[in-house]
């Protein structure tokens, strides 16, 4: 495709001269968001010398309950505020002739962000207990915005709570999708009936996991991927990360499968002054494998349904069975393991 509108819009955004775009390049990742990356020289401007940056936009298709490309940018713009370490976000275009699809600008960040290397890496497993600080301190940072602290016009305030909420949203998602889950829906019945009443309501990232944190030798250079975002109780995000879904194979490393809860929690608490419940933290780490299971047939169905002819999502689908063995084993009444 020809760049030069996306050129004119940086141009005008940095207000630059002129601006050449030496790279353009896809980059690996993104099943539900496309990115690309952009090297970019502006001549003049707010910005004038070289620069490395990411413009991201829809992929083809999308799942119903990613945010739109604006509004993950003001999420990620409020993270950056809060001193979150994410990569800084510059200019969204809502203009669909400059790139035939909306789309954000942010600096790139060095380093990986894919799971399966990551907890394999010899500088993570090095640094593993004073990384698992950082990133529950981190994630303690995301959390001190709340409804009280700023109003996303977009978020809504899960009613009567972030949990029975999810359990008939999930329901309503399976009821328009092909197919019969029995798994799942036991799964959700356990969900409703085990519900905690307790919530205080903090911003989750709802994907905060290995594979969404980009890490240079062992440190973390930005939390990516905000399009889930939403208001929760804060144990949803930590049920997240310590799911057994998002470790890897790394089993036994409960946190994230490249370290301890402990550490993880450790520095979550000193951050945040809150305590972690453990019977909540279990919950979460249920709903986790139940919302997982959701995107994953419905990511599938992207494939099979035509919308969006790709391997990845194929794969993706293809998971659901073994998120629902792990349903069953999780919520199993003679089930007394809590991890």
């Amino acid at each position: 495709m020809g760049l030069e509108k996306l050129s004119g819009f940086l141009s005008e955004k940095a207000q630059a001269d002129c601006c050449r775009i030496t790279q353009y390049k896809k980059m690996s990742g993104g099943a539900i968001q496309e990115n690309y990356a952009l090297d970019v020289i502006f001549d003049g401007g707010l910005l004038s010398g070289a620069h490395e940056l990411v413009l991201r936009t829809d992929a083809p298709s999308v799942v119903e309950v990613s945010h739109t490309r604006a509004q993950e940018f003001e999420l990620l713009r409020e993270a950056y505020e809060a001193g979150v370490v994410v990569p800084e976000p510059l200019w969204v275009c809502l203009d669909s002739s400059v790139f035939e699809r909306h789309f954000y600008i942010m600096r790139r960040v060095k380093g990986v962000a894919e799971g399966h290397i990551l907890v394999k890496d010899e500088a993570v497993k090095t640094n593993a207990e004073g990384l698992l600080e950082h990133l529950g301190g981190q994630l303690a940072k995301i959390h001190s915005i709340t409804p009280g602290s700023h109003s996303f016009g977009f978020l809504e305030i899960p009613d009567p709570t972030p949990a029975t909420a999810g359990v008939e949203f999930f329901r309503e998602c399976l009821d328009r999708l092909p197919g019969a889950y029995p798994s799942i829906e036991w799964g959700l019945r356990w969900l409703e009936l085990n519900a905690p009443e307790h919530v205080t309501l903090v911003l989750n990232h709802r994907d905060y996991r290995i594979g969404n944190l980009m890490l240079d030798n062992g440190v973390l250079t930005g939390i990516l991927d905000w399009e889930f975002a939403d208001w929760s109780d804060y144990h949803e995000d930590i049920g997240w990360f310590c799911a057994r879904c998002w470790r890897f194979g790394k089993i036994s490393l409960e946190a994230g499968g490249i370290g301890s809860r402990e550490a993880f929690y450790r520095g979550y608490s000193e951050v945040s002054g809150r305590s972690i419940d453990p019977v909540q933290t279990f919950y979460w780490e249920v709903f986790a494998h139940m919302r997982w299971a959701v995107i994953a047939i419905q990511q599938g169905e992207r494939h099979v349904s035509g919308g969006e002819q790709s391997l990845h999502l194929a794969l993706t689908g293809r998971v659901c069975a073994e998120l629902e063995w792990e349903l069953l084993r999780m919520t199993d009444p003679k089930n007394k393991q809590r991890g």
